[in-house]
């Protein structure tokens, strides 16, 4: 008995309510041509472009230049080397001891 009662209703609804335009279903030819003439191509993604940086042979080479420098070298003389390769090196700052009541000049 339910069952007739919730076909009858279902019935109701379909018939009585009217319904909003009904767009094609998606394996339709109409769907399918609506929907090849209003698609927008997709921007291109970082990830499909080929890598930009150094390579890392390149940075190797790099890090063993400066090896047997002294700490303050070695870190200016990487920062040249990536500069030359036009890479930003921002070189650790951690053994910098602020300078109170004097002034730095560079």
């Amino acid at each position: 008995m339910r069952d007739r009662i919730a076909r009858l209703f279902t019935w109701l609804r379909l018939v009585l309510v009217p319904q909003p335009s009904r767009r094609p279903g998606r394996h339709s030819a109409a769907y399918l041509a609506e929907q090849s003439a209003t698609t927008h191509p997709k921007p291109a993604s970082p990830w499909n472009a080929p890598w930009q940086g150094p390579s890392a042979a390149t940075v190797r080479e790099i890090w063993r230049e400066g090896a047997g420098l002294p700490q303050l070298q070695r870190e200016r003389r990487w920062a040249t080397a990536f500069a030359e390769l036009g890479i930003d090196y921002d070189h650790p700052t951690l053994n910098i001891t602020p300078v109170r009541g004097r002034a730095v000049s560079a």
